[in-house]
């Protein structure tokens, strides 16, 4: 049996965002990135309806921030530039949901490299999150409609 590598970086848990409980209740997102401009997880939001909307641009400008300030978040964390940041770990969600925003917006305008980077820091992160994101936006598209 092959044990634990003992020099992989430990897994980065976030602390609780309090824009997701906002959000969570209904809050509109651009209302809430005014009053927590440092969360990851409002600017996804935003960076999710202008998406839905057709506004791909724009999509891709609030997921750009919304990456910053995950990254942002992140190293605070102690992050160090790699290693796991668990999508199980719910205060997590809202840093890969803004890098999965990114790496679409970038689908979206055919900027190739990044989606690259997106899809290798996302599946370095969590090897399940590109997949899980997928599967919450398909079935928020199916219930708007």
């Amino acid at each position: 049996m092959i044990g634990k590598n003992l020099l992989a970086p430990e897994p980065t848990l976030l602390g609780i965002d309090p824009a997701a409980a906002e959000l969570a209740a209904g809050a509109d997102p651009e209302t809430v990135v005014r009053e927590f401009p440092e969360s990851p997880i409002a600017w996804a939001m935003l960076a999710d309806a202008a998406h839905a909307e057709g506004r791909e641009l724009e999509a891709y400008a609030f997921a750009r921030v919304g990456y910053h300030r995950g990254l942002d978040a992140l190293r605070r964390a102690g992050w160090r530039g790699a290693g796991p940041v668990p999508w199980s770990h719910e205060p997590n969600r809202g840093v890969l949901r803004a890098l999965y925003a990114l790496r679409r917006g970038a689908m979206a305008i055919g900027e190739s490299g990044e989606i690259e980077r997106l899809t290798e820091f996302l599946d370095g992160a969590d090897p399940q999150a590109i997949a899980t994101i997928a599967a919450i936006e398909a079935t928020e598209t199916t219930e708007s409609q």
